[in-house]
């Protein structure tokens, strides 16, 4: 049976509607679900997916001791009718994210105690602690504040300021979480130790009201208080025998070996206004959260003398932070990048379909004082006039290209679509910037994140190859072969190739009718495991002038790569998952094929190992 799914096509702009199996949904969330790194965590303890659950129970022998519900646990009833006969004693579960509570942990433990278990059970794990850290980093700040902007001209440093609004917002309640572990250490200032701000036990009655947790601190230099840094560990047992722990490399007790894990990572919170902080002047870092969220705020004053202790959760009042991820500011406030944008600046007219993003540029336009220089114009491209633009023809057409649809890195070609949306309003000898774009891979070995695509076959004594089969069966999916966005600056891995152009994309022309086709081999010069082929685009300003997405600079002699930390690069998997493959011998190719569809936007594409069978 054949359904038709809706889609919102990132690259053309359009809504598709697509045939698909019945089963699409299911198998899609099954390939990137991530099941298998889960798995491969030997610290933790895990459920399996239910459908799954009962015929690895099965093979395991267990059938007869161990029963599935397949229900939420709120569902769940207790009697002589109902799912279990009576309250349980012991309490096994795992409802946690990088957040801790982010997924409902509080509100699904506090009803289990009042309906399912017994008074003072065991539970598994025993008990949970966050931790933070407070720090002064403009790397990290730069993920939530926009810092103005310096353009050098004819007539001298121009500055351009954001909307007072803006730098005053809180910033969302959202939390950035990140493989902290990648973050160099160079990159912010330590200004607290860590401090314990919380516990919750699980063995008794949790509360999911909202709460605050202050502990008293004295900074250890001064500087500006920014962010916080927090993750949490995990206690198996009642005495704290098994431990689990989030904690980054400086703060783990054992940095040799640390477990990696892409399920639970650690968290960035940022205060809503940084703060000087005095070296030796006691402070209060306080820990708030509701049911499913926490932040952080920083007072003078314990809880007992400061009524503002208790505030609300941090609500957006920008507009910037609803509509721009954390990457995003990043990217805005690379100056690097803004200085190769400067030499093309000389846009009378801006298109912007979105009424937020327009309400939002007003305001910056507003600050700066350039609302009688810029005219915003709120329309989708292909529906533009010559009374939009005062009957003037376009001399230069530029764009970033970014689009807040954009998942994977060639969806921002969307910019290409614009560009033939108004080329009709182009003056004669128009100027359009980029002038072009190049699709760029690389073979890479991963030094974890190929655990995510790896077949787990035997966990604490369980045979669970019926999972790694019905992972497998979800992979041959057609949506689940393709490539997937990962930002590579977190997760570490060696080239095994040299870059190589794909593709190449021709922006001064419309888009062409006819597909782009690319086929060819790619030499592995390195040995090591060839887990994917890594994707990125290349943006080219000017034959001179290039800002890529991906690689910045050539891999060092051993292979080590250095990412643009603002975008998301699309990883293909080589499937089977060579985990165990290694490369010692001669030279080894990957073929590829890719073709982009110019009527959908999309690039179909596949690599395969030389050797690997059809």
């Amino acid at each position: 049976m054949k359904i038709f799914c809706s889609r919102a096509n990132p690259t053309t702009g359009s809504v598709e509607w697509l045939e698909e199996d019945e089963h699409y949904d299911y198998h899609q969330e099954i390939a990137r679900s991530s099941y298998a790194d889960m798995l491969h965590d030997k610290d933790r303890v895990f459920k399996p997916m239910a459908d799954a659950a009962v015929k690895i129970v099965e093979k395991n022998g267990f059938s007869d001791k161990i029963k599935v519900i397949n229900k939420h646990s709120t569902e769940v009833t207790v009697g002589s009718e109902g799912d279990m006969p009576c309250r349980a004693n012991i309490l096994v579960t795992e409802l946690f994210d990088t957040e801790l509570i982010g997924e409902g942990a509080l509100p699904s433990y506090e009803h289990a105690h009042r309906h399912l278990v017994e008074e003072n059970c065991e539970a598994v794990p025993h008990r949970a602690t966050v931790y933070a850290q407070l720090v002064e980093s403009r790397r990290m700040w730069s993920w939530n504040k926009l810092f103005p902007i310096r353009v050098q001209t004819s007539l001298g440093e121009q500055v351009i300021v954001p909307p007072v609004d803006l730098e005053s917002c809180p910033g969302a309640p959202s939390v950035c979480d990140i493989q902290l572990n990648q973050v160099s250490p160079a990159d912010f200032t330590v200004l607290s130790d860590v401090l314990p701000m919380f516990s919750i036990d699980f063995s008794k009655q949790v509360s999911s009201s909202a709460a605050c947790h202050s502990r008293q601190f004295e900074p250890l230099t001064s500087g500006q208080a920014q962010v916080v840094l927090s993750w949490w560990d995990i206690e198996m047992d009642p005495e704290g025998k098994i431990k689990c722990t989030m904690a980054p490399f400086w703060a783990h007790s054992d940095p040799e070996e640390m477990q990696w894990r892409d399920h639970w990572m650690q968290c960035v919170y940022f205060l809503p206004q940084e703060e000087p902080v005095v070296q030796g002047s006691a402070l209060y870092l306080v820990a708030h959260h509701d049911d499913y969220c926490v932040w952080y705020s920083l007072q003078r004053t314990g809880p007992e003398k400061n009524e503002r202790v208790r505030q609300m959760r941090p609500v957006c009042d920008c507009q910037a932070h609803l509509l721009w991820n954390r990457p995003r500011f990043g990217e805005i406030n690379d100056q690097d990048r803004t200085d190769r944008y400067v030499q093309a600046l000389r846009t009378v007219f801006t298109v912007e379909s979105s009424a937020a993003s327009h309400k939002l540029l007003r305001k910056i336009f507003k600050a700066n004082h350039l609302e009688d220089k810029i005219n915003i114009i709120e329309k989708r491209p292909e529906l533009l006039t010559n009374e939009d633009l005062k009957g003037r023809k376009v001399s230069l057409l530029l764009g970033e290209p970014f689009f807040t649809t954009s998942l994977l890195p060639w969806h921002n070609l969307y910019f290409w679509y614009v560009r033939t949306a108004v080329d009709q309003h182009l003056g004669p000898g128009a100027v359009v910037m980029p002038q072009a774009a190049s699709l760029h891979a690389v073979v890479v070995e991963f030094r974890d994140l190929w655990r995510i695509r790896s077949p787990c076959g035997d966990c604490e004594g369980f045979d669970v190859h019926i999972m790694d089969d019905m992972i497998k069966r979800a992979l041959d999916f057609k949506e689940s072969r393709e490539a997937e966005p990962h930002p590579l600056w977190e997760y570490p891995c060696r080239s095994l190739s040299e870059p190589r152009q794909i593709l190449a994309f021709d922006f001064r022309q419309p888009v062409p009718p006819q597909p782009l086709c690319a086929e060819g081999t790619v030499e592995l010069r390195r040995p090591g495991r060839s887990h994917a082929a890594v994707l990125w685009m290349e943006y080219h300003l000017t034959p001179e002038c290039t800002l890529s997405t991906g690689l910045l600079e050539p891999a060092d002699p051993e292979g080590g790569c250095c990412w643009n930390p603002h975008c998301k690069q699309a990883v293909y998997f080589f499937s089977p998952a060579p985990d165990h493959r290694a490369l010692v011998g001669g030279p080894r190719t990957v073929s590829y094929a890719v073709e982009f569809h110019p009527d959908t936007g999309d690039i179909a594409m596949e690599f395969r190992l030389a050797d690997t069978p059809e």
